[in-house]
């Protein structure tokens, strides 16, 4: 089934009455006017913020940094959580004719140096005192950063520093600026077109360096739009927004499309309270990557070994009623009406109070995506009665380009393409992908972008296949980018080749894929590392017993944290396993110039890397 078109990729996408992002946020203040936007809680308390509130607070910071001398096309950059200052100053910037930058909470210093050079971020945004030092380490390296911004200034009122100012001191700038530049932000939403640049997305490379991958404000809208068509929408539109802003999944779906479909946004308190929050604000469409799906799941599972047998009892039989009813609709049957008076009761006595406990009894729909999930896990989810829809896309088709449609999804697969998006798979099995969504290209990187970009047709690096309903499924991946369970790109190589550096390691291969964490199996250099024992007095007999030493364990263990220092939380490798047996370029493991094959290390030490897994279970 090579080469083949769908034909639900023709479906027209209606047109919208605004062409950036700016235009269509203000479409909506003028509109929506005292109705609320956002909210978050703050000391315990929400606080709800209207339409026209936040459009005041984006003029006054628009027209603060138009007082700095910021100009249409220039970048800002913004390095803190997901809260509603991220907001703010995205859609200021916007406002003010710029491009917007995010940067993981979690990244280091290092790499907000190279993310703020490579995108020539003139403004810098940070959350606090601790996103603030990671700026201050590298400020040297940062020569065209004007001005650094920070939201929540806690611990640094003493600080006098002509380079940073607070949020609310920009707020005042802006105040002032407007009395005598009243139509400035007028003027400068006038000054973009829909094929500016709106957003920058670094994704991880197999070069080694983040590629930012340019996203126009047509791209943002043809995303937000089709969404809007594909996704049945309800009375009831509570979003819950707790994601990286800086990661395309919630940037369309979490702020963007949230504007167009009129859903609130509810910002959580901070990362540790997702799950409380969630229970709180009782989302009716819930879009999470498969790590807080897994979550989610695993805190049903822990809190029965709690419950009482009758209680257990309970839950498992309703469970298989649910899941005996969704079996049918999985197979787009008719549920029997005697099953369905049993899922009725079921519902009624016990899994509507499972959905309660994890927040999501008011949930119609759950959309999945960013990396890919157990279809079992989907299963369990439609058991309980929450509708689950798998998305597929990526940064460079900004955000989706399929996803399973409510009421006729198949586990497994990623769906059938979304309007106006067509999907094919290529004569080598990979996906290609033909859209308005389809990105720019990379910053700076021309040579990249026209390996992706051929004929207007997008390479993905997925391997995949369609079936006789149109749906696809992935199969496999063209490179060996992981993707790991919470959505997160990255290459294995970057930090192989640092592990590499160190005298002691002679090879490494880091597991990750589809996993809550990096782990790696380590090759040991046996003449180094026995030097090194012979010295300390450690005795072995032969190499299983030398990398069995809880001293050489615990060296490895040292030159591994030496390497995740170099790289954000997420990228870090949290366990590891030293290989036992002595390789030579015999082994069907090794190369002939000694590097371990990927796919049969994986294949072959299946075992020792699933030991690494199990306290994540």
């Amino acid at each position: 089934m090579t080469e083949l078109h769908m034909m639900h990729a023709s479906n027209h996408v209606q047109q919208s009455p605004f062409d950036t992002i700016p235009r269509m946020f203000w479409h909506f203040v003028a509109e929506r006017g005292e109705a609320f936007m956002m909210r978050q809680k703050e000391f315990g308390i929400w606080q709800s913020y209207s339409y026209r509130q936040v459009g005041e607070i984006t003029t006054e910071i628009g027209a603060g940094l138009i007082s700095l001398g910021f100009e249409p096309g220039e970048v800002i950059a913004v390095l803190s959580n997901t809260c509603k200052e991220w907001v703010w100053s995205d859609l200021a910037a916007l406002s003010a004719g710029g491009a917007v930058n995010g940067i993981y909470p979690t990244d280091s210093a290092a790499q907000v140096e190279y993310l703020c050079n490579d995108s020539n971020a003139v403004y810098l945004f940070v959350e606090d005192d601790e996103q603030l030092d990671k700026y201050l380490e590298i400020r040297e390296q940062l020569p065209q950063v004007r001005k650094v911004i920070v939201f929540d200034m806690e611990g640094l009122s003493k600080l006098d520093d002509p380079d940073i100012l607070s949020l609310d001191r920009l707020r005042q700038r802006g105040r002032v600026y407007l009395q005598s530049n009243r139509d400035i932000i007028k003027k400068r939403i006038g000054s973009r077109t829909a094929s500016d640049l709106a957003v920058l997305v670094y994704t991880s490379g197999t070069t080694g360096k983040p590629k930012g991958a340019m996203l126009s404000h047509a791209n943002v809208l043809a995303s937000t739009t089709t969404l809007l068509e594909f996704l049945p929408r309800n009375q009831r539109r509570e979003r819950v927004a707790f994601l990286p802003l800086c990661h395309v999944a919630e940037r369309i779906f979490g702020a963007y499309y949230a504007i167009l479909s009129d859903a609130r946004m509810n910002f959580v308190e901070n990362p540790e309270t997702v799950f409380d929050n969630i229970r709180e604000i009782q989302p009716d469409i819930f879009f999470a990557v498969p790590r807080i799906w897994e979550k989610l799941y695993s805190s049903v599972t822990i809190a029965l070994k709690e419950a009482t047998p009758l209680e257990q009892w309970a839950y498992n039989k309703a469970v298989a009623i649910g899941k005996e009813a969704s079996s049918y609709r999985e197979e787009w049957k008719p549920v029997p009406p005697h099953i369905k008076l049993k899922e009725w009761l079921a519902r009624k006595l016990v899994l509507n109070n499972v959905r309660r406990m994890i927040g999501l009894d008011r949930a119609s729909l759950g959309v999945t995506g960013a990396a890919p999930i157990s279809p079992d896990l989907i299963r369990w989810y439609m058991a309980l009665g929450i509708e689950m829809c798998e998305l597929w896309g990526m940064t460079e088709v900004t955000g989706g380009a399929t996803c399973n449609p409510a009421g006729r999804a198949k586990p497994g697969s990623i769906g059938i393409p979304l309007p106006g998006t067509e999907v094919r798979v290529s004569k080598e099995g990979e996906l290609l992908v033909r859209s308005p969504q389809v990105f720019m290209g990379y910053l700076n990187m021309p040579e990249k972008t026209a390996e992706v970009l051929v004929d207007g047709w997008m390479h993905t690096g997925d391997v995949g296949r369609v079936d006789e309903d149109g749906y696809f499924y992935i199969t496999d991946r063209m490179k060996d980018i992981i993707i790991t369970a919470g959505g997160k790109n990255i290459t294995p190589s970057e930090l192989e080749n640092q592990l590499k550096f160190s005298p002691y390691v002679t090879d490494a291969v880091v597991i990750g894929d589809k996993r809550p964490y990096l782990s790696c199996l380590v090759m040991i250099d046996q003449e180094n590392v026995e030097q090194w024992a012979q010295e300390r007095n450690i005795p072995f007999s032969d190499y299983r017993s030398l990398a069995r030493s809880k001293e050489v364990i615990d060296l490895i263990g040292q030159e591994i944290q030496k390497v995740n220092t170099q790289f954000a939380r997420v990228e870090q490798i949290k366990e590891f396993r030293l290989i036992e047996t002595q390789l030579t370029a015999e082994d069907e493991e090794m190369t002939p110039t000694m590097k371990l094959k990927r796919k049969l290390v994986n294949q072959k030490y299946a075992e020792l890397i699933e030991s690494m897994y199990r306290r994540a279970a």
